[in-house]
């Protein structure tokens, strides 16, 4: 059985990373897409948000007031979610009694 290691070019890795870190798609899918471990995936992720302070190049930090927003937001996200998944349950229990 061959040894050895894959090696892959900086330019392959930063695209990859890039997909990642731009995209809300999981590791796990991007690296299987690929043909890359998904370990081997979250390392180079790690490694670039490391190297890059965990900003995108063209990304600017949030402001006070735009973090402030964005916990409100997804605090309402949450409720909302909760609120969803209670009148599902609603609607199924519903839906069995008149059967």
């Amino acid at each position: 059985m061959p040894g050895g290691y894959r090696k892959y070019s900086p330019e392959f890795r930063e695209e990859v990373v890039k997909l990642v870190i731009e995209t809300s798609r999981p590791n796990t899918e991007i690296a299987r897409e690929y043909g890359i471990h998904d370990t081997t995936l979250g390392n180079w992720v790690r490694d670039y948000r490391a190297k890059h302070g965990g900003q995108v190049a063209d990304e600017e930090p949030l402001t006070l007031p735009e973090r402030a927003r964005l916990r409100e937001l997804e605090r309402k996200n949450r409720e909302l979610e909760m609120k969803c998944a209670f009148l599902t349950k609603a609607a199924a229990y519903f839906a069995a009694e008149h059967r």
